[in-house]
């Protein structure tokens, strides 16, 4: 590696490929070898970036803008308990809107959003939230039901509009902002739980119940804000899990595999019948997007350490079995439809399942071309970032159409 850093010093692109390949090593050998070529300029641009301290200064205009979004979110979850509203009516249709405006605030204001962008962010949250909440009001109806299930995913695509806009490159940051995000969180909510263990524990002591103002207010609260604290978190003490998501995904990864191939085994032993059980095959979706997410994450967060091909050979282990799932539940949805019709439901998973089972093939064929021709993995990564917006037009389908469609049924 060391010849190739000082061959490739006049092929920026070239340079870069050999860094993302191998990130620990580069940064090694290039610090042994900055002596001899620390007059080239390109060498002391380099040295800058492998070298900078990523701790950012918080303001306290920082601080505060976390207060108010943290205090607002925790207004909007108890938001029925202060107006007469329907818990049953206003959660499951609003659950979204109690954390995502908020994150999407942040980093409205983290990048200075063009006008133009920002007017066209907030008229499509405020025409989501005015359809969800217009909707009929039926506990039977399955395209409110979908609508409902999907504003959160149509939120979460709007906040990765905000975060990336149209820069594909940006896609993947999101994707990785999201999976540091979810240590960061359970990291607070762990340490919450302790927090609330302890508390409960030493009022009790002294005979105090404050069980129910404890999670009625603190908790709720707690929970409401702890997706913006992570975020703060994320953004402005970067260090903090810059090393602990890689590992995280290294060392799930081997484990999801193996934990994948001994459920399908168990399945086939088991004899059990996705195509006549409905639960079960509500089961093996909900396996499907989580192994899927897994990989995403997992290529996200690759860390280019040595054992890089391992990791990637893990990864195309996952992506393949993704794959049977996803033609196992696919062929289940198709038969069940070939069988009792068409309802909203079975559209709307087999449109899931055929997307994601289209994604997974990309992604699949770029990750065996990484492995068996030596191919960049930023071919991964593009794969998956330029397919995330296909998501959310499904996702707006959804939400807008299918109601309209089925006729609220």
């Amino acid at each position: 590696m060391v010849s190739h850093i000082a061959d490739l010093l006049d092929k920026p692109r070239e340079l870069e490929l050999l860094y993302r390949e191998n990130k620990a090593g580069f940064q090694r050998e290039f610090d042994r070898i900055y002596p001899e070529i620390s007059t080239h300029p390109v060498a002391q641009v380099w040295y800058e970036r492998l070298n900078y301290s990523p701790v950012s200064p918080v303001t306290s205009g920082n601080y505060w803008f976390l207060i108010i979004t943290c205090f607002l979110a925790g207004f909007l979850a108890k938001l029925p308990d202060f107006f007469p509203i329907a818990e049953e009516f206003y959660y499951p249709r609003n659950i979204g809107f109690v954390v995502f405006p908020f994150l999407i605030a942040t980093f409205v204001r983290q990048r200075n959003t063009p006008v133009r962008t920002l007017s066209f962010i907030g008229m499509l949250i405020a025409l989501v939230c005015v359809w969800i909440n217009v909707l009929p009001d039926t506990a039977s109806s399955d395209t409110v039901i979908l609508a409902c299930i999907h504003v959160p995913l149509l939120l979460w695509s709007v906040l990765g509009f905000t975060f990336a806009s149209n820069h594909t490159g940006l896609r993947i940051e999101f994707l990785r902002y999201n999976g540091e995000l979810l240590v960061m969180t359970g990291i607070i909510l762990i340490a919450g739980g302790l927090l609330t263990a302890i508390t409960l524990g030493l009022f009790e002591l002294i005979n105090l119940n404050i069980q129910e103002f404890y999670f009625r207010y603190i908790v709720i609260w707690g929970l409401a804000s702890a997706p913006l604290v992570g975020t703060f978190l994320v953004q402005n003490q970067p260090q903090l899990v810059d090393k602990v998501s890689p590992v995280i995904a290294r060392v799930f990864s081997p484990l999801v595999l193996i934990t994948l191939i001994a459920y399908l085994t168990a399945v086939l032993y088991t004899g059990k019948d996705p195509y006549t059980d409905r639960d079960f095959l509500i089961v093996f979706n909900l396996l499907l997007i989580g192994v899927m997410a897994i990989v995403f994450f997992a290529v996200a967060e690759r860390s280019g350490t040595r054992s890089g091909r391992f990791h990637l050979m893990v990864l195309t282990g996952i992506a393949v079995a993704a794959i049977l799932v996803n033609g196992i539940a696919l062929s289940a949805i198709l038969f069940r439809i070939g069988e009792w019709g068409i309802t909203p439901n079975r559209m709307a998973v087999m449109g899931g399942n055929i997307l994601i089972l289209i994604n997974l093939l990309i992604v699949a064929l770029r990750l065996l071309q990484t492995l068996l021709y030596q191919k960049p993995v930023l071919v991964v990564e593009e794969s998956i970032a330029r397919f995330l917006p296909i998501y959310a037009v499904w996702t707006c389908v959804v939400v807008f159409l299918f109601p309209l469609l089925f006729q609220f049924r």
